[in-house]
């Protein structure tokens, strides 16, 4: 149980308190409600690319990690299709520090055309190292695409294409700040050592001030029931091929959502999951074999994929995980498939709770999705799921028509 406080400030910034007494390290999560979903279609990859330059220094902050390690501490980000995440741990004893900093680079970041232009050049090397000149770099970059055509999940958070990261203006930083970079849209969650009332008072002091904008809720495009399925075959200079196999799923917040998890790892949770058994075990098809499930706010994706042995034929691999998929579809899982998947869940729950950071991670996150009781309620959820569930959401979810198929065959092989 992770008891906590909600404290809403007079600028709309949502404070969330967590004591631990396990620690003498306290962790500041700023979560900002934007991510590569809010960005315009001309104009991706801003959310990356601002959350480099919010580490760019700010009107009274020149280095963030300097004073950050003069006070003991250290600090990152990361952004996602839905959301933006900043955080900092350092000893409690600091923790203004860190208020400092977040606060002041909330309200004066250090936007200029000379830093736009040095992180520019930085997010422009990440695009080329990591999605294109790395081996199996550009499949998200094909996939998104592929199923998604309406919904902003259609680009990765790197953007759909580098050239908008070119030829962002300054006064499009600027805009992209002024939209989303706001008191009113952040979630501020504090894990430490210290009373509930006194973290208030430190941030009522350091964000109090900060003054609220309007938001921008522009209404996002809902992507079209799909209703056929989609291929795509690239060749590329990599060892292996790769078969992907995405079929839409429900929204972060729908019921079938933990259904959709618990079915991905009965398939892929493991060396005793069906996946594992049946394909890496008893065949000479595949290199590995995987599951997941994509999270996301709105209409997610179920994935299936697969790396195939040399000179292996990329239909006959895909019978093999048809075959599997249809079992999931046809036949009831086990009782102890089930508890198997169950007990993994509630361990690597448990597990989490250890560690302050993903404490404050996690609070912030269930803010964010509407309900921030289900840190403590969200293996209720997963406990009420029976057999029947999993083979009714999988008859669902498991069709043709919802399926998006990447064949990523290597041109080593031949």
């Amino acid at each position: 149980m992770i008891e906590y406080k909600k404290f809403i400030l007079k600028n709309g910034l949502t404070l969330l308190t967590h004591r631990d007494a396990s620690s003498p390290v306290a962790v500041i999560n700023v979560l900002y409600k934007v991510g590569a979903r809010n960005e315009h279609p001309e104009k991706t990859g801003f959310a990356h690319l601002f959350e480099h330059l919010m580490f760019s220094g700010s009107k009274n902050v020149k280095s963030f990690d300097k004073e950050l390690q003069i006070a003991g501490g250290e600090n990152n980000a990361f952004t996602c299709s839905d959301y933006t995440n900043y955080y900092i741990t350092l000893p409690k004893e600091n923790i203004e520090t860190a208020l400092w900093i977040e606060s002041d680079r909330m309200l004066y970041p250090n936007i200029t055309q000379q830093n736009v232009d040095t992180q520019r050049s930085v997010v422009i090397e990440e695009f080329n190292q990591r999605y294109l000149n790395q081996p199996y770099g550009d499949i998200w970059l094909l996939l998104r695409p592929l199923a998604y055509k309406v919904h902003p999940y259609r680009w990765a958070t790197i953007g759909k294409s580098i050239e908008h990261i070119k030829n962002a203006t300054l006064d499009d930083v600027k805009c992209f700040f002024d939209a989303y970079y706001s008191p009113n849209n952040a979630i501020i969650s504090i894990v430490a050592d210290i009373e509930h009332e006194k973290i208030y008072e430190l941030v009522e002091k350091w964000f109090g001030e900060i003054p609220d904008r309007p938001t921008v809720n522009c209404e996002l495009p809902q992507e079209p029931q799909q209703t056929e399925l989609r291929t795509l075959t690239v060749e590329r200079n990599v060892p292996l091929t790769y078969l992907y196999k995405a079929y839409k799923m429900c929204n972060r917040k729908n019921a079938d959502y933990y259904t959709c998890d618990l079915l991905t790892d009965i398939l892929a949770g493991g060396k005793s999951s069906r996946l594992y058994r049946n394909l890496i075990k008893k065949t000479n098809l595949f290199a590995s074999a995987n599951a997941f499930i994509s999270g996301d706010l709105d209409e997610g994706l179920l994935i299936v994929s697969a790396h195939l042995l040399p000179d292996v034929d990329i239909k006959k691999a895909e019978e093999a995980i048809d075959g599997e998929i249809d079992k999931m579809r046809t036949t009831k899982v086990s009782e102890y498939e089930l508890a198997k998947v169950n007990n993994k869940i509630e361990s690597s729950q448990i597990y989490s709770e250890t560690s302050i950071m993903n404490k404050a991670m996690m609070l912030g996150y269930y803010e964010m999705l509407g309900n921030i009781d289900l840190i403590n309620s969200e293996l209720d959820y997963y406990k009420a799921i029976t057999v029947d569930d999993i083979m009714k959401v999988s008859q669902d979810v498991f069709s043709d028509e919802r399926c998006s198929v990447l064949y990523y065959k290597s041109a080593m092989s031949k």
